[in-house]
């Protein structure tokens, strides 16, 4: 024990010091730690603790790459064959094949003649002439407007009568692609023009050879137009062997444009209203190229003579006015 002057006084904890009673200050002091013993042995191991909640579901990750293609699988049967189809006839698209029977004007089962092609294409429509020889011995009168008759590469219309094969009374007609000649030179010509607004492109006019000079030959011609049509434009056209390539009656007016013509007697203008131009000749020459009658125009389209020569290939214009 410690009094209160800070003396050990040799009492132990609890004696009561006779000496200095009520004059002691009692203050344990704790000696200092003794060392440390051995470790005890280790407890028993604690009961596990029950689950905790499971935790929400994390995003999907990214797709994996694909699997190899298995091996195909074996071909199925052939079906059945379906029954053959047909092709239905478009009355603005004729065909026309020579030698064919029993025809409707279709792309596969075509008329055998132009005559029955053009009764039932409607206006607007267009007949196409499939290569092959197609008599005429009457005139086929092509009176729809808007109608178009075009000939593949060896189509040919052979006249075998003195007649008219083609007369053209319908306006805006087209004719294109094929070939005319006739198994005679006859006194007509191949093409009558009576309609306005006609477009004659890319076909061939050709009459059988006549002897001696062409003065003497039968007036065959080309086309020939009746008087007062107008818009006619004739253009990259061949005419050979003919009296006259083309005929212009009076009034007639339109566009004569890169046509050849050779062994002929040329172009005839009758008081007409035609504008050449592109125009070349072949051989043998023609007698003249360009013949301007008596009572033609003066002045536009035909004055001055020198330039129309010049703008046709240097032709031969023979001016009768």
């Amino acid at each position: 024990m410690v009094n209160k002057n800070g003396k050990f006084c040799g009492l132990s904890s609890g004696d009561l010091c006779g000496k200095c009673a009520g004059h002691c200050i009692i203050r344990f002091v704790t000696g200092p730690a003794g060392p440390a013993g051995p470790a005890g042995p280790a407890g028993a191991d604690g009961k596990d603790g029950l689950d905790g909640p499971t935790g929400p579901q994390g995003a999907t990750g990214a797709t994996g790459p694909a699997g190899a293609t298995g091996p195909a699988g074996a071909d199925g049967a052939t079906g059945a064959t379906g029954p053959a189809g047909f092709e239905a006839v478009n009355p603005y698209e004729l065909y026309v094949r020579a030698g064919n029977t029993g025809g409707d004007g279709s792309r596969t089962n075509p008329f055998a003649t132009v005559q029955e092609a053009y009764a039932r294409v409607l206006p607007h429509g267009t007949v196409i002439i499939e290569a092959g020889d197609y008599p005429f011995t009457q005139t086929l009168n092509f009176a729809k407007d808007d109608v178009t008759v075009f000939g593949r590469n060896g189509a040919r219309i052979i006249l075998q009568a003195a007649t008219i094969p083609f007369l053209i009374t319908g306006s805006n007609f087209t004719l294109s692609g094929l070939t005319f000649t006739s198994d005679n030179p006859y006194p007509v010509e191949f093409v009558q023009i009576g309609g306005d607004n006609a477009l004659v492109d890319g076909n061939v006019f050709f009459g059988p050879d006549q002897s001696g000079p062409s003065t003497g030959w039968v007036v065959n011609r080309g086309v020939v137009t009746q008087n007062s049509v107008s818009g006619l434009r004739m253009i990259n056209n061949l005419f050979y062997s003919l009296r006259q390539p083309a005929y212009f009656n009076p009034s007639s007016s339109g566009n004569v444009l890169y046509n050849t013509v050779y062994n002929t007697r040329g172009f005839v203008v009758d008081g007409a209203f035609m504008q050449f131009s592109g125009n070349s000749w072949g051989s043998p020459a023609n007698a003249v190229d360009i013949a301007l009658l008596s009572g033609t125009t003066s002045g536009v389209p035909y004055d001055s003579v020198p330039a129309l020569e010049a703008s046709n290939s240097s032709a031969n214009v023979s001016d009768q006015r």
